[in-house]
């Protein structure tokens, strides 16, 4: 973003939490606080900024609130497992890496994919169950979604590339879902994290290909020094 885009997007979130407080757009002050900090969270991801995990705590808190609010409950428990798995990114961001260094962009593992599967396939099964039981408006969306966006969550937790893939695929049913509850802003806000997850995805493929030429030519010049110096 240039410093135009930063003062454009300053002043229509002030116009949209005004509009919102004096009820001038169907929405409310929660779902727009909603919005600012999602959108803000995501491109601090995409620009692996530390600084993401804060503003996503936050964003999950105003989320847990506006799901709550139209009888989505598993997205609004979902909220409260970001905020767990928000803390522990943080942490692992910082010192996830070899030595305690700050982790970098890596590639989830075979055996990894497998595990996540099994407990997406399970997960899905036990949680349409019993959000069918409980009368949730969304059944089984509400659950594939909460199962997509768990996965999708660790992976970027653990700076997985695939992340962004994950996230993708549940902001496309996310749109869909948002704009049939009547949460036009938050399906907009949607549509820019689907938006930002392409921009995420090209980016982070970019650092991951950096990373790896790097990791080759210190492998390939390792012999090389060590000869040199003996």
């Amino acid at each position: 973003m240039n410093k135009i885009t930063y003062w454009l997007f300053g002043a229509l979130s002030v116009l949209l939490l005004i509009a919102a407080w004096f009820q001038l757009l169907p929405t409310t002050v929660t779902e727009v606080a909603g919005f600012i900090t999602g959108v803000v969270c995501v491109w601090l991801v995409v620009k692996e900024n530390i600084w993401n995990w804060p503003v996503g705590i936050a964003n999950c808190l105003f989320f847990l609130y506006t799901f709550w609010t139209v009888g989505l409950y598993a997205d609004s428990m979902l909220q409260v497992v970001y905020v767990v798995l928000g803390f522990l990114g943080w942490y692992w961001w910082l010192y996830g890496g070899k030595d305690r260094t700050k982790l970098t962009v890596g590639r989830v593992s075979p055996i990894e994919i497998s595990l996540l599967l099994v407990f997406s396939l399970i997960g899905l099964y036990w949680l349409t169950d019993y959000l069918t039981s409980v009368n949730d408006s969304a059944p089984f969306l509400d659950a594939l979604t909460t199962i997509l966006s768990l996965n999708a969550q660790y992976m970027l937790s653990r700076k997985y590339l695939e992340n962004w893939l994950i996230w993708i695929t549940a902001d496309v049913i996310y749109i869909g879902l948002y704009i049939w509850k009547g949460l036009y802003l938050t399906s907009i806000t949607y549509v820019v994290f689907l938006t930002m997850c392409f921009f995420g995805y090209t980016y982070w493929r970019k650092t991951w290909r950096t990373q790896v030429k790097s990791d080759s030519s210190l492998a390939s010049s390792y012999p090389l020094t060590r000869a040199t110096s003996i």
